[in-house]
């Protein structure tokens, strides 16, 4: 390992971890590495090669990770502010790992105390991949190096031929004194970076036949034949093949890529290849809108959530989409009376991930008890008291409706809203008498798109307890679209044939919105804020408080969830 130059060391603030060279400007590591590349500069440094100095880096490319849950998606890509001269790393075939017997395999880390590196030997306990992401690892022996922090996003590599199979995302200390950790194989890596598939052997394919492949994934990207990778997938490796895996594909490479890794029959590359050579040669395959289509938003998406560490203490994660990829741009834990100047800064500094052209849109992402925060008010910054629902198209969305079924069925509501141009308002009264299982039946019945309520939902109902309410079912039903005054009616207790500034914010708002495309909601509503904003009495304004909750799926792809307690962080 001593002339395996392309070990490198990470450094990003308080952070450091260990990554790999795999050309002459990129850089792999783990993202909760670089976790703070939006407040904190990120540098890389060859421990082989202190002549180069340390270089500057930039997150480039990101595997979706964002802190939550189970840490899926924990790559990320660097790229190198120069390229340095240093022979990158090579990649075995990904089984090579798992051979009998189990081969020694090797990570180089960079502990406490140890600034010029170490190694741990390791070797993986089996083939089985923990929740189709992760590899285990078990200590070769009782008494050698731990992975320990400073160890991620460290190449795993052959002892024998120093070609890498995989990279150290996380580790545990067993009680019984047993040293495991997890492995991000190669092959699972290249889901999240295309690029990567280019590198990794896939034994059984010619490389003529994966280069054509790789080659038509990328022409067909931005076309109508990159639309349905699932039935891509079933007539490349037919009716018994392995079946479409049951989180789906995020894209067509990454159904690609599953044929080239994991699917045994060589012919299911020529057949995928083949078929998308047709499909981009049909004149009749036009591409599909994009995402958001009238206009194709780029969005910046605000996370806040309740962090667990207090009642008043809130996580809050920025990151810009780009191209279908999501871009970190920060995260941090703080006090809820922060939050506001914490997201002015990062938001400013998202813009700069946008490209240029580009219709921004600014999502807040809220747990159901904030839904009704005037974000929408919150001045761009210190030095621009414009309120942010003036400036740029800005909506809501529930953290809820961003995972499982209710998100799937969210994306197939959109699709269906693409052959539509007009919106109804389905109106839900102060008052109103109508069973929410009701209300769930007609939203579903008419197919509805778009619900206007005359008051906001109730902050103080949050909770598995609580009483399911109007606005609960149209969250779940799931309704594309809600609009609601963020005051509304003063009493909205009251009879629903009586009238209210509720019913008087629903007469109005509809005479906006109904017959608009869905997708132009967010900038009627910006429109509308301007509107209020520039009106002789402002804070009377029946346009001032509206609060748009819309996310459409197919604008913000899936990033995978993660948890923030990696235990190499």
């Amino acid at each position: 390992m001593s002339s395996a130059s392309w070990h490198a060391r990470i450094a990003c603030g308080s952070e450091v971890g260990a990554g790999f060279l795999v050309s002459e400007r990129h850089v792999l590591t783990c993202a909760h590495v670089v976790r703070g590349s939006g407040g904190a500069p990120v540098t890389v440094s060859f421990p082989h090669r202190e002549d180069l100095g340390t270089v500057g880096a930039a997150v480039g490319a990101h595997g979706g990770w964002d802190g939550h849950g189970d840490d899926v998606g924990d790559l990320a890509v660097l790229e190198l502010e120069h390229a340095v001269p240093v022979r990158p790393a090579e990649f075995a075939a990904p089984d090579d790992a798992y051979t009998e017997p189990r081969p020694r395999l090797l990570a180089y880390g960079f502990p406490k105390g140890y600034r010029e590196g170490t190694l741990a030997e390791y070797r993986a306990t089996a083939a089985q991949r923990i929740a189709d992401e992760w590899v285990q690892l078990e200590a070769w022996s009782a008494h050698g190096q731990p992975l320990a922090p400073g160890f991620s996003g460290a190449a795993v590599a052959l002892a024998d031929s120093n070609r890498v199979v995989g990279m150290v995302s996380a580790a545990t200390r067993a009680s019984s004194g047993v040293r495991n950790g997890r492995m991000l194989p190669t092959s699972v890596m290249a889901r999240y970076w295309p690029p990567l598939g280019d590198l990794v052997p896939t034994p059984g394919h010619q490389r003529a036949a994966k280069e054509r492949l790789r080659a038509l994934v990328d022409r067909a990207a931005d076309t109508g034949a990159a639309r349905d990778p699932e039935r891509l997938y079933r007539d490349a490796v037919g009716p018994l093949g392995p079946p479409v895996p049951p989180e789906g594909f995020g894209s067509l490479w990454s159904a690609a890529w599953y044929v080239l890794s994991e699917v045994d029959d060589p012919d299911a590359v020529a057949r995928l290849a083949d078929r998308l050579a047709g499909l981009l040669e049909a004149p009749s395959a036009p591409a599909p809108p994009k995402p958001g289509a009238l206009p194709a938003w780029s969005p910046i998406l605000v996370e806040i959530d309740h962090s667990g560490a207090g009642d008043d203490q809130l996580l809050v994660e920025v990151s810009a989409y780009r191209e279908g990829l999501r871009h970190p741009v920060g995260s941090h834990t703080l006090p809820a009376g922060h939050v506001r100047a914490y997201v002015q800064e990062l938001v400013d500094d998202a813009f700069s991930h946008l490209a240029p052209g580009t219709d921004e849109l600014l999502a807040f992402v809220l747990p159901r008890a904030l839904l009704n925060w005037p974000v929408a008010q919150w001045e761009c910054g210190a030095d621009d008291p414009t309120p942010l629902g003036c400036s740029y198209p800005l909506v809501v969305t529930d953290r809820s409706r961003r995972k499982g079924g209710l998100r799937h069925r969210l994306a197939r509501k959109w699709e269906h809203l693409d052959e539509r141009h007009t919106t109804v308002l389905h109106r839900v009264e102060c008052g109103t008498q109508e069973k929410p299982n009701k209300l769930r039946f007609r939203l579903r019945r008419d197919g509805a798109d778009l619900a206007g309520f005359a008051a906001p939902p109730r902050a103080d109902r949050a909770g598995p307890d609580a009483d399911v309410t109007h606005f609960d079912v149209s969250l779940t039903a799931p309704v594309p679209v809600l609009l609601w005054p963020r005051t509304g009616c003063a009493d909205p207790g009251h009879r629903s044939d009586t009238s209210c500034a509720g019913s008087d914010f629903l007469d109005r708002i509809a005479a906006h919105v109904e017959g608009r495309p869905p997708a132009e909601l967010p900038r009627t509503i910006l429109t509308l804020r301007e509107t209020a904003e520039a009106s002789d009495e402002p804070d009377t304004h029946w346009a001032r408080d509206v609060q748009l909750l819309w996310d459409d799926p197919r604008c913000f792809p899936d990033a995978p969830a993660a948890h923030h307690r990696s235990p190499v962080a």
